[in-house]
C-alpha cells in the first residue's frame, strides 16, 4: 500500500449516480425531499446511530416537531425526552440550539451554503455539505466515515487520516470528484453514502456488486481491507457508578435532573454517587436496600459500570440531594437516559 495517489477515475461520478438510480436505497422517509428542516433532521439522527433505530425515531420527532419553529419554541427537556434510548445526547441539545438559532439568524429558514450551514451549531463540514447538496445542488462534498472508507478504497489513498493535514488532502479529492452538473448531486451524494452503507462494507468488500471496482486501487492491489489507514486509537475509560433507585410509600421514584455537562448532560436520572458509602448517607431513612445486579453500559470512549441500590421509603423522607418525586405514569415520558430506563421498566 502507498501514500501516492493515482490520477482520478474518470467517469467515477457518473457511475455512482446511474448506480444509485438502479440499486440505491430509494425509499427512506427522509429520501425524495428537498425539506432542509427533514434532511437535517436525518443527518444528526443517522450520526453513530444505525439507519433501523433511526427509522423508529424520525416519524415519531416529526409527528411532535414537524418543522423548525416547532423545535425551536419547545423545551429543551422535551427534545430530550423524544430522543430518550437514541444515545449521544449533545446531538440532541445542539438540535435544539440550531433550530434556535434557524429561527433567530435566518428568520426560520435554513441556508443554503454549506459554508453558512456550518455555523449552525451541531452541523459540521459533511452535514453541512449534505444538506447543501441534497436540498440545494450544491456542489460540496461529504466525508463522513463510510465515504472516507469508500474514496480511499477508490483513489488508493493510504495516507494516515489521523494526520490532519492528510484528511484535508481527502477533501480536496473529494471535492474534485463531484460531479459537473449540480442537478446530479442529490443523487451522487445519495449513491455515496449507499455505497459506504451496503456495499463497500468496513469487514467485507463486495467488489463483484460494487459498480466502480473497475476504478478502484483498492481492489487492483487486491487489499480493499487495508483502507482507509488511521493510526490513532481512542483511549478507552471506564467508571463505577452507584444509582440510588429511591421509591417512596407512594410508588413515586426520586430523580435529580442531571448538570449541563458531563455524562447524561441535561437528562432526568437516579442520583449518581461515586461509592456505595456515598449512596447510603444520601437516605439514611430508606430501608430494606436491595442490591440489583450490576450492569455496564457501553459509551464511545467509556465503559460504565452500574451498581443500582433500591431503598424503600416509610414516612415522607426523601433523599438528601437534588431531586423530586416522580410518578409511575409521569417518568417513561420523561428525558432518561437508556440504562436508567431499562432499569426502572425491570421493576
Amino acid at each position: 500500500m502507498s501514500e501516492t495517489v493515482m490520477p482520478l477515475p474518470r467517469n467515477f461520478a457518473r457511475r455512482v449516480v446511474d448506480w444509485q438510480r438502479l440499486h440505491g436505497r430509494q425509499s427512506l422517509p427522509w429520501q425524495n425531499t428537498q425539506d432542509p428542516y427533514r434532511v437535517w433532521l436525518s443527518e444528526i439522527m443517522l450520526q453513530q446511530t444505525q439507519v433501523s433505530t433511526v427509522l423508529d425515531y424520525f416519524p415519531r420527532f416529526l409527528g411532535r416537531f414537524p418543522d423548525v419553529a416547532a423545535l425551536a419554541s419547545a423545551p429543551q427537556d422535551d427534545v430530550l425526552a423524544l430522543w430518550s434510548g437514541l444515545g449521544y445526547y449533545s446531538r440532541a441539545r445542539n438540535l435544539h440550539r440550531c433550530a434556535q438559532e434557524v429561527m433567530v439568524r435566518f428568520g426560520g429558514a435554513f441556508p443554503r451554503r454549506a459554508e453558512d450551514l456550518q455555523t449552525l451549531p451541531g452541523i459540521g463540514r459533511s452535514t453541512a455539505a449534505a444538506i447543501a447538496a441534497f436540498c440545494f445542488g450544491e456542489r460540496a462534498a461529504i466525508l463522513d466515515g463510510n465515504v472516507k472508507r469508500v474514496l480511499t478504497r477508490v483513489l488508493g489513498y493510504g495516507a494516515d487520516l489521523a494526520v490532519a493535514k492528510n484528511e484535508k488532502a481527502l477533501w480536496t479529492l473529494a471535492q474534485d470528484l463531484l460531479p459537473a452538473k449540480t442537478a446530479d448531486m442529490p443523487r451522487y451524494t445519495q449513491g455515496l453514502m449507499d455505497l459506504g452503507a451496503t456495499v463497500c462494507l468496513p469487514r467485507k468488500a463486495q467488489c463483484p456488486t460494487c459498480p466502480v471496482s473497475t476504478l478502484c486501487q483498492a481492489q487492483a492491489q487486491g487489499e480493499p481491507l487495508a483502507y482507509p489507514v488511521k493510526t490513532r486509537k481512542l483511549k478507552r475509560s471506564s467508571a463505577t457508578l452507584w444509582l440510588l433507585w429511591a421509591v417512596n410509600m407512594q410508588g413515586q421514584v426520586w430523580l435529580q435532573k442531571r448538570p449541563g455537562t458531563g455524562i447524561w448532560a441535561g437528562l432526568f436520572s437516579l442520583p449518581v454517587f461515586e461509592s456505595e458509602a456515598d449512596l447510603l448517607a444520601a437516605w439514611a431513612k430508606g430501608k430494606d436496600p436491595q442490591y440489583i445486579a450490576p450492569r455496564k453500559h457501553v459509551l464511545t470512549h467509556r465503559d460504565l459500570h452500574l451498581h443500582p441500590v433500591r431503598l424503600l421509603g416509610t414516612d415522607q423522607s426523601a433523599p438528601a440531594c437534588e431531586g423530586q418525586w416522580v410518578d409511575a405514569d409521569a417518568w417513561p415520558a420523561m428525558g432518561l437516559p437508556a440504562p436508567i430506563r431499562v432499569l426502572l421498566t425491570s421493576e
